[in-house]
């Protein structure tokens, strides 16, 4: 039976070791999106910090840069209605100019997500064999307007020891409707890796 998980991007589920999970979503005027940037940035998706002192959306595998955490959503004055606006996604224009561009992101270097499989695992063995190892993103810049949400997906037949990839593999989610090894869609627990903070 194939798996019913679509791709989401990252979705927070928990922390690694024993402290409280605060869930790390931070924004303290902290994380800011240029006005001028038409990138559009989904909820679930990988951000970078820039050397303007701003965030992006990662590029499409996921690039070289170490990752700042994960795009929750934004708040910004739109520019048509001069009223705040609260977005899951920054849809890469609309806001007023004279108003910063406010980023919510789930910042903690130690928190867990779980992220779909863009294709099949093979078999329960195989996913085992790649518990601990790495990997980078299928895709980490598409997504649709229609949710705001990702459609990040882990690239899983690219798990190696490779350190320098994003994401290391910790385990699956126990979910019977998406359990099919043989299928895309498995959800799989990752953290970050080479996290910025």
């Amino acid at each position: 039976m194939a798996n019913i998980n679509g791709s989401f991007g990252l979705r927070p589920i928990a922390k690694l070791g024993q402290g409280a999970n605060s869930t790390g979503n931070a924004n303290y005027t902290m994380y800011e999106i240029a006005n001028a940037n038409s990138n559009a940035i989904y909820k679930g998706s990988p951000v970078i910090p820039l050397t303007t002192g701003y965030i992006d959306i990662v590029g499409a595998a996921g690039g070289t840069v170490s990752l700042a955490g994960v795009f929750m959503g934004c708040e910004y004055v739109a520019s048509t209605t001069g009223k705040m606006t609260f977005s899951n996604y920054w849809p890469g224009s609309g806001a007023d100019s004279n108003h910063p561009i406010k980023a919510y992101v789930e910042d903690d270097p130690m928190a867990l997500f779980v992220i779909s499989t863009d294709a099949t695992w093979t078999s329960k063995a195989t996913a085992i064999a790649d518990r601990f190892k790495n990997a980078d993103f299928a895709t980490a810049t598409s997504g649709t307007t229609a949710t705001g949400l990702s459609s990040a997906s882990v690239d899983i037949s690219g798990a190696a020891a490779t350190k320098t990839l994003n994401l290391r593999i910790l385990g699956w989610v126990d979910d019977p409707s998406n359990a099919d090894f043989t299928a895309a869609g498995v959800g799989v627990i990752v953290r970050l890796n080479n996290h910025f903070n």
